[in-house]
């Protein structure tokens, strides 16, 4: 749960953009977006075994 405590001298787009951040830093939207549908597990072992084969390709001087 991340929450942000404002300040009497902070105005309020100030402390939306460090919650934001805070959010991001958390992973809260991309744990919500992967949360989303359901995921059954031979499509995620496919989607971890496609991404480690794209992210091996990349690594791999040609």
């Amino acid at each position: 749960m991340s929450e942000v405590i404002i300040h009497d001298d902070e105005n309020f787009e100030r402390a939306l953009k460090r919650f934001k951040k805070k959010c991001e830093k958390a992973g809260i939207l991309s744990d919500l977006r992967k949360h989303r549908h359901y995921e059954k597990p031979s499509e995620r072992r496919k989607r971890k075994m496609n991404a480690a084969t794209r992210k091996n390709r990349r690594t791999r001087p040609s």
